[in-house]
């Protein structure tokens, strides 16, 4: 595929990053010398690779290899931890890890060679004569384990090149400049790789996210003349309320890997965005994406943006649990049949055999864990996961059915709905992402109004951000420990008593977005700072007619110590 692509442009450039251009026939020459240097390592057919590189063009040079050599690769984030890189390495069962040369490497325990890159190439003429059959294995893409150790996914050849060449997912033109964004350990990066080289378009390598913000999102794209982009959900969510007219410059935005937000969507259209936006949804197993979905104005009416429809190639069976197909409009697990579906974990069998199954009328399927919908009009709505069904008061709850209900309230932008303690204690926690008008009493009164107690979150815990992972989903640890951490602080809770402290207490409340402030709480140690604590003093002085100042508050931080002096200076000014 690849090299039809280098027969048709050789002059075209295939990659760039800021300092180096190559050719596509300087890359595929560049990527059958580095074929040769594994093979001069001992790299043969049927091996498995780590490349362990930063984002730049000898990325793409030496996965190129990896496959030319007749083995398959497992890309590894170089800003990954030390020992998640190891684990990463050692679950691979790697020949050899391919690692830039003055980089740390993986450790002695891992006990795999490394190669240095760049590395000296012999003088060859000629590309390596290693034949590749659809069915080989070309890389892996690591899942999460419930074991807490990563499980490697196991595309081939056939998976990629479907993917890549699939007719009914928008993909490069020709004459595209394709931004590689994501990383190189998430799976969206075989979009930014395989349909770019498929299409013969150029891969244009970008700095990290947070650096792009810094400088400006958009006038890094368009003095890059970025035209496609295919960046996580999160980082979308995330960039357009910070920048919304970051993506305005593109032809093609396609996202995928959380779940898209009305909202994100209403500001993107409304900052100028002209081009396609696309939503996708598929798991590793299933190479990427199976589905894909054309937003248009009339997804942004609260509702969740659909996942769409399946890929050519692509079907998608809604079973419930006993594998029969449920009724339009039920909810059914989601499972994959056709070309993207992987080959299985790499030595995981009992796991493959768990989610790789043999349906006696289906033939294979992968088993999602993930619930769908499908409308009357044959578009799929995501629900959730199936293993997210808890049960609350007795009644089976779906954290999902709250997180979409509370997005629709006009000040919240995000909303994450999990779970909080045990047994006869578990209850639901929302972690939500304001508009700078957000405020909490509204947002449980909206839910206490509408809602059956049972799916009223206990807690409501307002963020600056949605926490993300290193691949741009939602850091579900993290916001687990913070809606922890919140829960802790209300069982330590001391009810204000006094008119005074109440007053002071809602007064917090509404200021740093934190429900039932306790009388002992301290307003530092909450998050208030310099600029809150002015904010705090206006507020006193409308409501109390009294004048604090920010000594005042550094010396009586919590709402009982700042009630008792607004009470002297009451009592004072009355004389």
């Amino acid at each position: 595929m690849f090299e039809q692509s280098v027969a048709h442009s050789p002059e075209a450039t295939a990659v760039s990053d800021g300092g180096n251009r190559l050719s596509y026939a300087e890359l595929n020459r560049r990527a059958d010398d580095a074929a040769r240097v594994l093979a001069e390592h001992g790299v043969c057919p049927g091996d498995r690779v780590a490349v362990h590189l930063p984002r730049d063009a000898e990325l793409i040079v030496v996965l190129l290899g990896v496959l030319k050599a007749g083995a398959a690769y497992a890309a590894i984030d170089t800003s990954y931890p030390d020992a998640r890189r190891d684990l990463m390495v050692r679950s691979a069962r790697a020949r050899v890890c391919v690692s830039a040369t003055g980089r740390p490497a993986p450790s002695e325990s891992c006990e795999v060679p490394v190669v240095g890159w760049p590395a000296a190439v012999t003088e060859t003429s000629g590309e390596p004569s290693v034949t590749v059959r659809p069915e080989d294995a070309a890389s892996m893409v690591f899942t999460s384990g419930s074991t807490g150790t990563p499980k490697p996914v196991v595309l081939e050849h056939r998976n990629l090149v479907a993917f890549a060449r699939n007719r009914s997912l928008p993909t490069p033109r020709r004459e595209d400049r394709v931004g590689q964004i994501s990383s190189v350990s998430f799976d969206l990066f075989h979009y930014e790789l395989w349909c770019s080289l498929a299409a013969g378009a150029e891969i244009v390598m970008l700095p990290p996210v947070p650096r792009l913000l810094e400088g400006g999102f958009q006038e890094e794209l368009r003095r890059r003349h970025v035209t496609v982009l295919i960046p996580p959900t999160m980082v979308v969510n995330q960039v357009v309320k910070a920048e919304p007219t970051a993506f305005s410059s593109l032809r093609l935005l396609l996202t995928g890997g959380d779940v898209l937000l009305p909202a994100t969507c209403t500001d993107l259209f409304a900052a100028g965005f002209t081009g396609r936006l696309i939503n996708v949804y598929g798991p590793s197993e299933g190479t990427t994406a199976c589905t894909w979905h054309d937003v248009t104005a009339a997804d942004l009416k609260g509702e969740p943006i659909p996942i769409g429809r399946p890929l050519d190639g692509c079907t998608i069976h809604l079973l419930d649990e006993e594998l029969r197909p449920v009724a339009v409009g039920e909810p059914g697990q989601i499972y994959l049949a056709g070309s993207g579906v992987a080959r299985g974990y790499l030595d995981r069998e009992e796991a493959t055999r768990e989610r790789f199954l043999e349906h006696a009328d289906l033939g294979r399927l992968y088993a999602t864990g993930d619930l769908a919908q499908q409308r009357v009009d044959g578009t799929l709505m995501f629900l959730g996961r199936v293993d997210d069904q808890v049960k609350i008061k007795g009644y089976r709850v779906e954290p999902r059915e709250v997180e979409h209900f509370l997005s629709n309230h006009p000040q919240l932008r995000e909303v994450a709905v999990l779970t909080i303690g045990r047994g006869e204690d578990r209850r639901l926690a929302a972690a939500i992402v304001g508009h700078d008008d957000v405020c909490l009493r509204s947002v449980r009164s909206y839910a206490e109004e509408q809602l059956p107690a049972h799916l009223v979150p206990a807690c409501l815990v307002l963020l600056p951000d949605m926490p993300m992972t290193a691949h741009g989903k939602r850091d579900r640890t993290e916001l687990r420990r913070l809606l922890r951490e919140d829960a802790e602080r209300d069982a330590r809770h001391v009810a204000p008593e006094t008119d005074l402290e109440i007053g002071v207490s809602e007064l917090w409340q509404e200021l740093l977005g934190i429900e039932r402030i306790g009388a002992q709480e301290n307003f530092f140690h909450l998050g208030g700072h310099s600029l809150l604590a002015f904010r705090l003093a206006l507020q006193i002085s409308e409501r109390f007619q009294v004048r604090i100042e920010y000594a005042d508050l550094q010396r009586h931080p919590t709402v009982r110590a700042l009630a008792a002096l607004i009470g002297t200076r009451c009592l004072e000014a009355a004389r």
